[in-house]
């Protein structure tokens, strides 16, 4: 072996490998990690430690790309239910015997802490929160900087604060829309943007109660169709890797599925990702004028190769809905359960809304949406363009994925969870006559390959030469809940972090978010604009690198390898 080159960390002998990124389906091989990187080892080469691997499969780390995870709405959801961080008889949760696990608790909405905790026990080494407000961005990063191991970042929302939509209404070039895009994401530094019920959420400040694509905002008169092309317009002009982030019009009404295909048509062929859509596709079909649009939503979806999508998948029993769009938290506020709910606001940026939700099986729109979702999931064709999500924790808890997953993988599994259903359902949904079982590879690239290539994460969601070292290897198992629910051994960035269920190590997670090439000039606008109408000096509205690392680890400079960054 060459003296320059440093022995190996690991090596995993005789590991089915899951690795689409590089056409591996099931390939039975050796891997190794040295410096934190997967190498490819050399017959006899010495490792510290070596694996046999026999009856195990690896994937790369699991990547969720939508979940709420840090910022402003998920402490209220947590100070919303403080019964969630108890245990069934009202009492503190119990304390872990693990020293390297400090007290955390929480189901619907755990801490910082037990979202890191989880995650890693599943086999996830990166989760990244969807609803960043600008206002508060800096909050977001060190509350997620406050969640062990994980990889993490966000995306700014944009599209409702009163400067874009003003500038929009006023005709201004998209060179300017461009770089107001550009400074926000670099003044946040965020990677990427996420739009939230297009002006209504401003519109919802006017007294207006609904807002479609091509209805015009009572106070801008802009529209969710002019909002949304110029978001997608500016991210694609700077190469931001990630394409604009849409949560559309009318969430959760019967019947959104128009609004749903004319968002993808305000498009005009841009890229973007669609997200939770299970709340997007329904029709207003059928006795009960709520029905399954989920075939017309993958039809459309099959047919435009430049849109992603997640699903946003329901799971039964009691979660905490949060979300920026107030439109329709306050429109829902009275389905609350238990009845409770929080409506907030930062600087007109956007908004916030709590509500409680529990959802029941015997519910026939809420068994409907549990089939919606699925039928999405198995109806578009291409896996790289969905990915699995819960919309955590507003479809049910992440720690739900290892169910989700046996759902799609298993057929007769799936049609006994939906014989347990409102009995109407089975007969009003498609579900039943779908026979497609998801393969590992094609979980593989929805958990980890696409998520990581949507994000523009080059060396994650795959284990090729070079790539980061974050690997889980799971017992190969029939029933894929058990599989999928605690990973023999989890890696980040080559360390062992967890090994059947048990956190091994707490290294710091990276912060990921791009630098885009904008127009420096437009700083003083902002600046400006700052001054006259913000509650942050100009001087701190921009949060430096330093900031995402010492909030890392409690004030200690990190190398600038903890930021995990991607220039646009």
């Amino acid at each position: 072996m060459n003296g320059a080159t440093t022995p190996l960390q690991t090596l995993i002998r005789n590991v089915r490998v899951h690795d689409p990124v590089h056409g591996l389906d099931g390939e039975v091989r050796d891997l190794a990690i040295r410096d934190g990187r997967c190498v490819t080892p050399q017959p006899g080469e010495p490792a510290g430690e070596t694996i046999d691997a026999s009856g195990c499969i690896a994937m790369a780390g699991g990547i969720d790309l939508h979940t709420h995870i840090g910022g402003g709405k998920v402490n209220l959801a947590r100070l919303l239910l403080p019964e969630d961080h108890r245990d069934a008889r009202g009492q503190p949760c119990a304390r872990s015997d693990n020293p390297l696990e400090l007290d955390a608790c929480g189901h619907v909405t755990p801490g910082t802490l037990a979202t890191g905790y989880r995650y890693v026990q599943m086999g996830y080494t990166a989760a990244f929160e969807p609803a960043m407000v600008a206002a508060n961005a800096r909050h977001a990063h060190m509350e997620m900087g406050d969640t062990p191991i994980l990889d993490h970042g966000a995306y700014v929302m944009l599209g409702n604060d009163e400067l874009f939509l003003q500038r929009l209404a006023e005709g201004a070039h998209p060179d300017e829309l461009r770089d107001l895009i550009g400074w926000t994401l670099h003044a946040t530094k965020a990677m990427g943007v996420k739009v939230v019920n297009p002006a209504g959420i401003s519109a919802f400040k006017f007294n207006q109660r609904k807002l479609d694509v091509d209805e015009g905002h009572t106070h801008w008169g802009v529209t969710p169709r002019q909002v949304v092309h110029a978001l997608a317009q500016g991210l694609h002009t700077l190469g931001v890797p990630h394409p604009l982030h849409i949560h559309g019009s009318n969430l959760g009404v019967a019947g959104n599925i128009g609004s749903t295909l004319a968002i993808i048509d305000a498009l005009e062929g841009l890229p973007a990702h669609l997200t939770h859509v299970q709340f997007h596709a329904y029709g207003n079909e059928g006795p009960r004028k709520f029905s399954s649009a989920a075939l017309q939503l993958a039809e459309a979806v099959n047919a435009h190769p430049e849109i992603s999508i997640d699903v946003g998948q329901i799971m039964f029993g009691q979660t905490v809905t949060a979300s920026g769009d107030t439109m329709r938290q306050h429109a829902n506020a009275g389905l609350a359960s238990p009845r409770k709910w929080i409506g907030s606001d930062i600087e007109c940026d956007a908004g916030c809304g709590v509500v409680p939700f529990r959802y029941r099986e015997q519910s026939y729109v809420n068994a409907l949406q549990w089939a919606i979702g699925l039928e999405l999931f198995l109806l578009v064709r291409n896996p790289w363009q969905v990915v699995l999500t819960t919309d955590h924790p507003n479809g049910g808890p992440f720690t739900s994925y290892p169910h989700l997953i046996r759902l799609l993988m298993d057929r007769s599994f799936r049609l006994e969870q939906l014989a347990k259903l409102h009995p109407d359902v089975a007969a009003q949904s498609a579900l039943k006559d779908i026979t497609r079982e998801l393969t590992l590879q094609e979980i593989a690239v929805m958990t980890r390959a696409a998520p990581a290539r949507l994000l523009g994460l080059h060396d994650r969601g795959q284990l090729g030469v070079g790539a980061a070292a974050d690997l889980a290897i799971y017992r190969e198992h029939a029933d894929r809940e058990r599989m999928f629910t605690t990973p023999e051994r989890v890696y980040k960035d080559g360390r062992l972090v967890a090994r059947e269920g048990r956190i091994t190590a707490v290294p710091v997670g990276g912060t990921h978010f791009v630098e885009p090439d904008y127009d420096r000039s437009f700083d003083r606008v902002m600046r400006e604009r700052l001054r006259r109408h913000g509650s942050v000096h100009p001087d701190h509205a921009v949060i430096g690198r330093d900031e995402l690392c010492s909030c890392c680890n409690g004030g200690t400079l990190l190398p600038t390898a903890c930021l995990a960054g991607a220039r646009a």
